[in-house]
């Protein structure tokens, strides 16, 4: 695989097939939902260049506390992760991103791509929150408590809110 009109056609048979919600904004340029369990939804941006696809995903906004322990967590992650790692804009907010030959994109491949995507949002969005945002689930459960309100959506972190 090597150009780019190949490369967009793998894209959208691929997206299609999986059944994902996406649009093309711009030739060579998808943007891409990924639904998930934890974090109702990435959005996912693919950008066909000359010789390469590249990816990013917005994952979270800078942390309210423990930034040292967030961004040690998310390089000790990157260790593990396929195709993309965790990245900071000058903002602090979480990224991922990656770039990977045309060459290489496959619907298999790009399957893989997304998965590792999803996972690596999806998957670590309760961690990312207990650790960047304990104080704020905090409050929110008391104020939630307080005024009546349904605590369901702050079940997942029972460890910092004391129920259960």
């Amino acid at each position: 695989m090597a150009d780019l009109r190949q490369a967009a056609e793998i894209i959208e048979k691929t997206l299609g097939d999986a059944d994902l919600a996406w649009e093309n904004p711009a030739p060579g340029t998808y943007v891409v939902q990924l639904p998930g369990t934890r974090k109702l939804s990435t959005t996912c941006s693919l950008r066909v260049g000359k010789h390469a696809l590249s990816v990013n995903a917005f994952v979270i906004r800078h942390p309210d506390e423990n930034d040292a322990a967030v961004h040690r967590w998310l390089l000790e992650r990157n260790l593990k992760l396929y195709g993309v790692s965790y990245a900071i804009d000058t903002l602090g907010d979480i990224y991922l991103t990656g770039t990977l030959p045309l060459s290489v994109i496959t619907p298999e491949e790009l399957d893989r791509l997304l998965g590792s995507v999803l996972e690596a949002s999806d998957g670590a969005f309760n961690t990312l929150l207990e650790l960047g945002f304990a104080s704020a689930i905090r409050k929110e459960y008391a104020w939630r408590v307080s005024r009546g309100e349904s605590t369901r959506n702050l079940d997942a972190f029972t460890n910092l809110t004391g129920k259960g």
